[in-house]
């Protein structure tokens, strides 16, 4: 049950809960290659990593983008996707069919890429981890795109861990977690969110994304364990 000596790919990796679970696969002794679509974030994010550590820019949202990365990084042994655009909630009426698709693109079908072109390079005993949420299990008033998505992610992972075996396929799924995707919030109303969220969690709060990591890593390390939904979110779906 360790990741010391593999090498793993995390899409979203250079911040939230992407470079979360890459400083804990670095910690174990893993070769970490991160991505995503702002240079700038690849490079804060080299900092905070090992020396050995890989860092690309790479578009998402773009299937030809994702395809060449993967012709190019190598053999590995584990893909982890956490990437996704900040998040923004709407009551139905208020909300644009443009913006909801929009949402769709890299957190479902830039997902969607990465596997099929990654799969490939996957090594034996190798896995995929993906990011799903319980939006999908225990919605708010405003949240029909993200419960959206994390359905549909909920309904790949199982898809793809019948048809890519052996290669395992499972996901996290967190409940609300203090990252960067709720940026597009004002200060304010992001604070409110964390407080009222975390008043009524058994826990007593949000969760940050090192408590979510460990999900990542256990599933990564985990061999008998397949199109498996981890749900880590402090009690959300029992409140």
């Amino acid at each position: 049950m360790t990741l010391n000596g593999q090498r793993i790919i995390v899409l979203g990796g250079t911040s939230g809960i992407g470079l979360a679970v890459a400083k804990a696969a670095a910690a174990q002794g893993a070769s970490l290659v991160v991505a995503s679509s702002r240079k700038t974030s690849v490079d804060r994010a080299l900092g905070a990593l090992p020396p050995t550590s890989e860092g690309h820019a790479v578009d998402l949202a773009a299937e030809d983008a994702i395809k060449v990365f993967f012709d190019g990084v190598g053999a590995f042994d584990h893909l982890v996707f956490t990437a996704g655009e900040n998040m923004q909630l709407a009551a139905l009426a208020d909300q644009r069919l443009d913006a909801a698709r929009q949402f769709f693109q890299i957190r479902y079908w830039g997902a969607y890429a990465a596997v099929r072109y990654a799969t490939p390079n996957i090594r034996a005993g190798g896995s995929i981890v993906l990011t799903t949420g319980v939006a999908s299990l225990r919605p708010r008033s405003g949240w029909t795109v993200p419960a959206s998505i994390c359905g549909a992610m909920d309904a790949l992972t199982r898809a793809l861990a019948v048809e890519l075996a052996p290669i395992r396929v499972n996901a996290v799924s967190p409940g609300v977690v203090r990252t960067p995707l709720w940026g597009k919030m004002s200060p304010g109303d992001r604070e409110a969110l964390y407080r009222d969220v975390g008043a009524v969690l058994p826990v007593g709060r949000v969760g940050e994304p090192e408590d979510i990591a460990g999900a990542y890593l256990y599933l990564m390390c985990g061999r008998f364990g397949t199109g498996q939904i981890a749900v880590v979110d402090g009690g959300t779906v029992l409140v």
